[in-house]
């Protein structure tokens, strides 16, 4: 089992993101997948040098992760090819 406050949004934003302790942080947009209804936030940051940001998806067991459920993320990678 995860340590919950390892895969909280707030840890996750910190260690992907490093946002100085004065830079402000925005969830710029958030909403549900198509594919599954699952959570997820895209978030960003600024700095000197130009701003960032990810997405984090919230997976079945309550833990936020940058990556997609699994189930969801073959979905994803699964498009048809033009003919």
């Amino acid at each position: 089992m995860r340590a919950t406050s390892e895969h909280s949004l707030r840890f996750l934003v910190e260690k992907w993101l490093a946002p100085a302790p004065s830079a402000a942080v925005h969830v710029t947009e958030f909403s549900r997948t198509r594919v599954g209804g699952r959570r997820y936030v895209h978030v960003e940051t600024s700095a000197a040098n130009g701003s960032r940001g990810l997405f984090f998806f919230r997976h079945d067991d309550g833990c936020w992760c940058v990556f997609p459920p699994t189930g969801d993320a073959q979905h994803l990678y699964a498009h048809p090819r033009a003919a």
